[in-house]
């Protein structure tokens, strides 16, 4: 598999003189100890979910994921049948704009991020918060593939919210380079014990190598036809998650996540599929910041389709729901998995939009509520968020059971998206008519918010 075979390269002369350029930029975080993906959902999938024709689009299909030959793509078998919606004035932000305006202006994206592809990569290496997974030399090479578009991409996306958050806290993040002796390997960056945020981890991971029989398993259970080459599947996996726990209890958690899978096939053609999602984790409702954060989203989705904001709102819901508790982690976002269809390129532009919307849909509701006050009994109902928080990720999130299960894995980068407090209380219910009361409402009856 190319994917596979341009990673083990050898050094060339050309390797040597571009990372001359990255030398003090890879001394500044490197670090060598073996890890995976932090909150490793980054290379898992949701079980298939059927969705309507009416649609007027294929989001997935059982057993046909888009496949690409010698690097081309394949169209999907239902198309897109008409242009996108035109995004629509949603008029509560229009009214509240103002609470939002200075906190935006000072969260832009960074012009790294909105560089077109087709720019020099190793200028836009210098922007990372460290030299890339992949040896530039070989990125420069394969500047065309999918693989090193999106790496790229994640890689931007990394560099841009760490920024925006070290910004606002005034802390720096700890960058982690990590190796995977199986194949790959990924940045992990990390900052604890802010003057804002408690815990944050943004994660960048490009992994390859060979399906186990337990993941491979795990696919084909959600309708995937895999046919491997003397039982053997190459893959190539890779993407950019993060987890961000504030310490004040008026500061929502963000998680989001964004990632491409490659499969190769005993006849050489490879199943290829994208996947991701943003959601916010507030511990008290606040319409106006759930407005601003759904609205961002459905923006960013408009663009695309007008149906992927309402389905994969949707799915967001039913995929953080902790069973036992009955309720939801948080009050969502967009999810989605296994997108393969209209064609590659289509897909990739809607996860970059996606992407690119990390930084404006959280920062200016982090710049809002930074100098909120807050009492004892609100911090102890954040720790008992958190304490649900944690109930997920450990026995439902579908990534850290991924993450687990696949050789070479490293326990701290897995269960970074773990706080560094939380709390269980026996019995907890919180009284009638209080705040907390209407959080809960909500969690257990999810609504619409745009």
């Amino acid at each position: 598999m190319a994917t596979i075979v341009l990673c083990l390269m050898a050094q060339t002369t050309t390797r040597r003189c571009l990372l001359a350029h990255l030398k003090g930029l890879a001394r500044a975080g490197e670090s060598h100890s073996p890890l995976v993906s932090a909150h490793s959902q980054s290379f898992t999938s949701l079980p298939r979910t059927r969705w309507s024709r009416g649609s007027s689009v294929r989001f997935m299909s059982q057993g046909t994921t888009g496949k690409t030959a010698a690097g081309g793509s394949r169209r999907g078998a239902l198309a897109l049948t008409g242009a996108a919606a035109v995004t629509a004035a949603v008029a509560g932000v229009l009214a509240n704009a103002n609470h939002f305006q200075r906190a935006e202006m000072a969260t832009k994206v960074s012009p790294a991020v909105v560089k077109e592809e087709e720019g020099d990569i190793l200028e836009r290496c210098r922007e990372f918060m460290s030299p890339p997974v992949t040896d530039i030399a070989v990125l420069q090479e394969r500047k065309g593939d999918m693989s090193t578009r999106m790496e790229m991409l994640i890689m931007e996306t990394q560099a841009d919210f760490c920024k925006a958050l070290q910004e606002v806290d005034g802390g720096t993040f700890k960058v982690d380079r990590w190796h995977r002796k199986e194949g790959g390997g990924g940045i992990s960056c990390v900052m604890q014990d802010g003057k804002v945020f408690e815990k944050a981890g943004v994660n960048v991971s490009v992994v390859f190598g060979h399906l186990t029989e337990e993941a491979a398993k795990q696919m084909r259970s959600r309708g995937k036809v895999l046919k491997g080459k003397d039982g053997k599947l190459p893959f190539c996996a890779m993407g950019v998650s993060s987890v961000i726990h504030p310490k004040n209890p008026h500061i929502p958690t963000v998680h989001f996540n964004y990632r491409y899978f490659e499969i190769e096939e005993e006849d050489g053609s490879k199943q290829w599929w994208f996947g991701g999602g943003t959601d916010l984790t507030p511990v008290y409702i606040n319409e106006e910041d759930a407005l601003h954060f759904h609205n961002t989203l459905k923006e960013a989705c408009d663009k695309h389709h007008s149906q992927y904001y309402p389905d994969f709102k949707k799915w967001c819901d039913r995929y953080f729901y902790i069973r036992h508790r009955g309720e939801t982690r948080g009050i969502g976002g967009i999810f989605f998995d296994d997108l393969d269809s209209p064609n590659q390129e289509e897909a990739f532009s809607f996860v970059k939009s996606c992407a690119r919307t990390v930084v404006p849909c959280y920062l200016p509701i982090v710049n809002k509520h930074l100098n909120d006050p807050f009492t004892e009994e609100e911090k102890d109902w954040q720790q008992v968020r958190r304490g649900r928080y944690v109930e997920f990720n450990l026995v439902y999130d579908r990534g850290v059971k991924f993450g687990l299960a696949t050789p070479g894995s490293r326990i701290e980068s897995i269960l970074m998206s773990l706080p560094l407090t939380a709390r269980w209380e026996y019995m907890h219910e919180p009284a009638k008519g209080t705040r907390e009361a209407k959080m809960l409402e909500v969690l257990q009856n999810p609504k619409e918010w745009v």
